[in-house]
């Protein structure tokens, strides 16, 4: 690919980088001194920008990572809690659908793909973030964990409901229960996540991922990912016409058209995401 154009619709703010860069949109936690530890304006302006990107046509991939030596210690706790404005009772439960939830909720349903490059830890809502992804490459010496139990409170952000289908209810029960941590390696031996790789391989693992997506069939893309988060649900019948709204969509793309254009010229597709 030629070198990408970086454009500026989007916006950062402090503790995350949000900037275009040709067709991928790059989000960066970037509080280093707190391990990546979110806030509510970083989970607000998360929300935003993946809000923007699903529809827009110039944005073909997300990248999620997380500036220094860790990707995101899960959420800044204390910080929320100090100084004399502590939120009252009953305010988790008003909160959480429209923020930590929401996010969660977007990455997985977005018909962008999101790739999540990962290094150090990833704990809590930073662990849901990675399950929430499509991709995850991370560093196989990473530390993947659920720290609810030994803080005293259950599980948010969809841990309960990722996680299981990643790595099955026994492992889920280990981590979410007992909380094991687990490696980058076991992650990707235990199927949590795309592949592990070492550290010094991390980045350019990752950009290849990102690269292969940014030029894929976009709209074939999104609708694969569609069908894969609503057949978890769906029940057969439902399904099957799922597939049959998806085939008919892809089919009428433009890339569906170079891609048999390509088949019969035997060479590589140029897919324009379109």
């Amino acid at each position: 690919m030629s070198d990408p154009e970086v454009t500026s619709s989007y916006r950062s703010i402090e503790g995350l980088r949000v900037e275009q860069v040709g067709p991928v949109l790059e989000l960066e936690i970037d509080r280093p001194a707190k391990r990546n530890a979110l806030t509510d304006p970083i989970v607000q302006a998360m929300i935003a920008a993946l809000s923007a990107a699903g529809p827009d046509e110039t944005v073909r991939v997300v990248l999620l990572q997380g500036a220094g030596e860790h990707f995101c210690a899960g959420f800044d706790i204390v910080g929320r809690n100090a100084g004399d404005a502590r939120p009252r009772v009953g305010s988790i439960q008003r909160r959480l659908p429209t923020e930590a939830h929401r996010l969660i909720e977007l990455l997985v349903t977005t018909q962008t793909p999101v790739v999540c490059q990962v290094r150090g830890w990833a704990a809590g809502i930073g662990l849901h973030l990675v399950l929430a992804s499509d991709f995850a490459v991370v560093d196989d010496s990473a530390r993947l964990w659920e720290p609810y139990s030994e803080r005293g409170f259950t599980p948010d952000t969809g841990g309960t409901w990722l996680l299981p289908r990643r790595v099955g209810e026994v492992r889920a029960r280990e981590m979410l229960m007992l909380g094991q941590a687990v490696s980058g390696s076991d992650a990707a031996a235990w199927g949590m996540v795309h592949k592990a790789v070492p550290g010094g391989a991390l980045a350019d693992e990752t950009r290849s991922l990102v690269d292969r997506l940014a030029g894929a069939p976009t709209v074939t893309i999104g609708l694969t990912k569609w069908l894969l988060h609503a057949g978890s649900t769906a029940p057969l019948p439902e399904h099957l016409q799922n597939e049959a709204l998806a085939m008919e969509l892809s089919s009428r793309s433009e890339d569906f058209r170079d891609g048999l254009a390509a088949f019969m010229e035997k060479r590589p597709p140029n897919f324009s995401g379109r």
